[in-house]
């Protein structure tokens, strides 16, 4: 199911993860060639994102909503 961006935040590795309006989050890498993704690299790119969906395997398998990062 796809689901929209709502916010980002850094993991404890520093890698960008977006916050997903059901409550999931899911890993939003930029290491090439696995990952394409230059968008996430700048506070820019970012933005410009929020609001586009990803495809959500966690409600495809009806998985409870991630816990809130620390603030």
């Amino acid at each position: 199911m796809e689901q929209p961006i709502t916010a980002y935040h850094t993991d404890e590795e520093g890698d960008w993860v977006a916050e997903l309006a059901c409550g999931h989050f899911q890993h939003v890498r930029h290491r090439p060639p696995w990952f394409n993704r230059p968008w996430v690299i700048t506070p820019e790119g970012r933005k410009c994102m929020l609001g586009r969906k990803l495809a959500c395997r966690k409600c495809d398998e009806e998985a409870p909503p991630d816990q809130q990062p620390p603030p």
